[in-house]
């Protein structure tokens, strides 16, 4: 990996892994369905005037239906009920836990109609993913925050099935469109339920909630969203998802840090099952790889970043224009 693409994967490891403290920050103050309005509509206007410029929004709205489920379960579920369970549980805890996403998205591809062989080390995988789970809700999680872990199951299954979409039919539209498009319909969304739920705030928010809430929609929204595609174009998109595993151990670094969340010896255990499932996974099949002719292979994404510092790199206007890697997941 090149300076710049540790830089890039450094800082986006660490953007995408502080959503959470600032979500606990937030939701002390703001309701749920506020913070995503917020937000949403915070990136939507810094994104949506960069995809107009490259006459990335046409394209993506005559999609319309799988732009609307895809920002459904991305966005407009998931990030509702990771705010709603940050209201109880810790935010290393929903970090951690939301390292399951690869386990999900398995069984999410396989319901879909892919029907790759699972590996012995694939079903290792989910065995130890799941003994991490256990460990983290069964000691780290009190009785009374089980429905708190239950809405964030449906986070994690949002952000399971919104890349699945994103794959099928919006594979081949421009990034930068889909996710600011999908940013705008959710705002757009929030504000009748907000008005219906009278989630406006009643008081001026602290300063640090205010200061949360624009971290939340500039840095690790907007921002990140621009260094996903500057980190793709620098390592590939192969390289790239490996900052899922970087993620929870920031949460957990983040929590400890600036809120005196508690880090027990079943929350490492717990971090370390879940990263090392999640990792087996996501494997590939070693014989379905033996298999794959020579020219796919030199083809691959990642082949040219294997020639160091002397490969030439797309600029961020350019990778701006393609279409969204498969890593996941795709917005924090």
């Amino acid at each position: 990996m090149t300076r710049r693409g540790f830089l890039l994967f450094a800082s986006l490891g660490i953007i995408w892994g502080v959503p959470y403290l600032f979500i606990k920050i937030a939701v002390a103050e703001l309701t749920p369905e506020f913070l995503v309005l917020a937000r949403t509509a915070i990136a939507a206007a810094l994104l949506l005037p960069i995809a107009a410029r490259h006459r990335a929004i046409a394209p993506v709205l005559r999609r319309w239906k799988p732009l609307l489920a895809f920002a459904l379960f991305e966005i407009v579920l998931a990030w509702y009920f990771i705010n709603a369970a940050e209201q109880t549980l810790s935010s290393s805890t929903v970090g951690l836990l939301l390292a399951t996403i690869p386990l999900v998205a398995m069984a999410v591809a396989f319901l879909g109609g892919r029907r790759d062989r699972l590996t012995g080390v694939n079903l290792v995988g989910v065995a130890f993913g799941m003994v991490g789970v256990a460990a983290i809700v069964g000691f780290d999680v009190g009785g009374s925050d089980l429905g708190a872990v239950a809405q964030l199951a449906v986070a994690i299954v949002g952000y399971a099935v919104g890349p699945a979409i994103l794959a099928r039919y919006l594979h081949d539209l421009p990034g930068v469109g889909v996710i600011a498009c999908a940013l705008g319909i959710s705002a757009l969304a929030y504000v009748p339920i907000v008005a219906l739920t009278g989630g406006w705030p009643t008081a001026v928010p602290s300063t640090m909630t205010i200061v949360s809430v624009i971290v939340l929609a500039v840095l690790c929204s907007a921002v990140a969203f621009l260094l996903m595609f500057a980190l793709v174009a620098e390592v590939g998109p192969i390289r790239m998802s490996a900052i899922t595993y970087v993620n929870p151990a920031v949460a957990v670094i983040a929590g400890a840090l600036f809120l005196n969340e508690p880090i027990s010896a079943w929350t490492v255990v717990g971090f370390a099952a879940i990263l090392l499932g999640s990792a087996l996974v996501t494997r590939p099949d070693p014989a379905k790889a033996a298999a794959t002719p020579e020219a796919e292979i030199t083809e691959a994404p990642d082949s040219a970043t294997d020639a160091g510092d002397d490969h030439e790199h797309p600029t961020l206007s350019e990778a701006l224009d393609e279409p969204i890697p498969p890593t996941e997941p795709i917005v924090r």
